[in-house]
């Protein structure tokens, strides 16, 4: 029954799909301009099937040609366009930038915490297990010079980031997989979306070499970075009105040594 969907709806349940929408958001379209449930499902698995495949030997990872910074070089070593855009960077942050940072958070740290869902406050959950501490935009010399650098790595404006968060993760600590968008189904989200509106991106800046653990994972699409000091990943989950699930992402517990990294959120307006 599959094969009764014109090829001009299947190119849009493709391009949808690797987009990041979610399926159950095509099958209500798709029902509502009078298509089976049957047909429907069965192309999408069908399509689900062909990405996962494709997924699985990282065939979306593309080596680009390397790019200049605000003073200072860093070359972007892997890109992945779809189903998330993602992208590594090494040489974002010099040694002397990474000690300062951490030398600076160290004494400031309290434990970390999660949004509640249904009320949008800040709690602690056991799927947050480290300690961390934000950097107000601006409040030095440093802050401000990165700030600079992270506007064009993410190609959008200062003013629309939130205050740096710098975190520590002992060993065994972890951040189990989540969303850094702000779920629009959930209530505790509104609040936060009242200023500066969804977030769009983050850059997470590592601080450290680890010595075994704290990968960052992305169990959806079968991809994990092992931190490397100096080194920045950059991926992003909302476009066009459209969070992307498939941005789902977490910290994988530490093992050996202790894991540094700063987290810069960036919103769709102004912060």
């Amino acid at each position: 029954m599959s094969a009764e969907i014109p090829i001009q709806w299947r190119n849009w349940l493709h391009e949808n799909l690797m987009s990041g929408v979610a399926p159950d958001q095509l099958v209500a379209t798709m029902q509502a301009n009078h298509f089976e449930l049957t047909q429907i499902n069965g192309v999408l698995m069908e399509m689900i099937r062909d990405i996962e495949s494709r997924l699985e030997s990282h065939s979306g990872f593309v080596t680009p040609e390397p790019c200049d910074g605000i003073g200072k070089p860093w070359s972007v070593v892997l890109q992945l366009r779809r189903p998330v855009v993602i992208q590594v960077y090494k040489d974002v942050l010099s040694s002397d930038e990474c000690y300062n940072l951490i030398k600076m958070a160290r004494h400031k740290l309290e434990p970390s915490y999660t949004i509640n869902r249904e009320t949008g406050e800040l709690q602690q959950h056991p799927n947050r297990t480290s300690s961390g501490m934000f950097f107000k935009r601006g409040e030095s010399d440093l802050l401000r010079t990165l700030e600079a650098r992270m506007s064009e790595i993410m190609n959008l404006p200062v003013e629309n980031g939130e205050d740096l968060q710098v975190l520590r993760y002992g060993i065994g600590a972890e951040y189990k997989p989540h969303f850094d968008y702000f779920p629009p189904e959930n209530k505790g989200s509104d609040n936060h979306m009242a200023r500066g509106g969804q977030r769009v991106a983050t850059l997470l800046l590592y601080l450290n070499d680890v010595e075994e653990g704290g990968e960052t994972v992305f169990p959806e699409i079968n991809f994990k970075y092992a931190p490397l000091k100096g080194t920045a990943l950059y991926f992003s989950y909302y476009s066009q009105g459209q969070v992307n699930p498939l941005s789902l992402h977490g910290g994988m517990p530490v093992i050996q040594g202790e894991k540094w990294v700063a987290t810069k959120w960036m919103h769709e307006k102004e912060y």
